[in-house]
């Protein structure tokens, strides 16, 4: 039976991992599939370097006009100024700002590019990061629609508060040693901020060899694993073309490997 447009508040979704692993695909084709189920979806991007957009259909042009919310300097003074120097406003809304900058997608997902705040420490107060974690707060508790989070690569986000809230962490490696040390490193710091539900997502497998490698880092460091997406030349053939592996998803291995990702989710639901 297909889901209906609402959904509860647990589909909440954060993809990590090391650059390069293939986290922003994996974050992409699941919000598409996820829409494809009737789900209402909100697709964050709180990478550094946002791709999102791509993924999901928009074209380089578009998406080179999206302002991510961190770098939106009006709307985060609109947001936090006040009239005396050095002090700001912690008590705003942020339901206009979901309303007006998020952009809708050929997939039916509905896009919020928030970017980073690369200067913030943990516990920064500094007026953007104030903005980005009210309004990742609220699309994580309050809002309704199922949210998947493209978090920035590597660990530095857990300590501003990223992924607070989130429901289900997913972490993308490949079989490289590097990815896996980060996966372990992330797994063990979203258990220190309380995220229950942390799946690897073994990413690029090349051989069963390497499917290997990756089940047996999780099963040593007791993380379930939700899966392997095989390596696949169309992915890359899109990348190339600066287009989205959507629109190849019937010839491509690696985006039905994700889809069927997505299937286990909702059975675990």
């Amino acid at each position: 039976m297909e889901k209906s447009k609402e959904t509860n508040t647990k589909l909440k979704i954060a993809v990590s991992g090391k650059g390069g692993v293939g986290k922003t695909l994996i974050a992409g084709v699941l919000a598409e599939y996820l829409a494809s189920k009737g789900f209402r979806v909100l697709a964050i991007d709180a990478d550094a370097t946002p791709n999102l957009a791509l993924t999901l259909g928009i074209t380089p042009a578009d998406a080179s006009k999206i302002v991510p919310i961190s770098e939106n300097t009006p709307l985060i003074e609109s947001k936090t100024q006040t009239s005396m120097p050095g002090v700001y406003n912690l008590s705003f809304t942020v339901e206009d700002i979901i309303d007006q900058y998020s952009v809708k997608t050929p997939y039916n997902v509905n896009l919020l590019v928030m970017g980073t705040v690369t200067s913030a420490g943990q516990g920064c107060m500094c007026p953007a990061n104030t903005v980005i974690r009210a309004l990742l707060h609220h699309l994580l508790v309050k809002r309704k629609e199922a949210v998947v989070t493209d978090l920035e690569a590597g660990v530095e986000h857990m300590g501003r508060g990223t992924a607070e809230h989130v429901e289900t962490m997913l972490i993308v490696t490949d079989s490289s040693l590097k990815a896996m040390e980060i996966a372990k490193k992330l797994h063990s710091l979203a258990k220190e901020i309380g995220i229950k539900n942390t799946l690897i997502i073994g990413n690029k497998v090349a051989s069963p060899q390497e499917g290997q490698l990756i089940e047996h880092f999780a099963k040593t460091n007791e993380i379930p694993v939700l899966g392997l997406v095989p390596y696949d030349e169309k992915i890359l053939e899109a990348d190339r073309k600066g287009e989205t592996p959507l629109k190849q998803a019937g010839q491509s291995t690696g985006v039905q490997a994700i889809r069927t990702l997505g299937e286990k989710l909702l059975e675990k639901k």
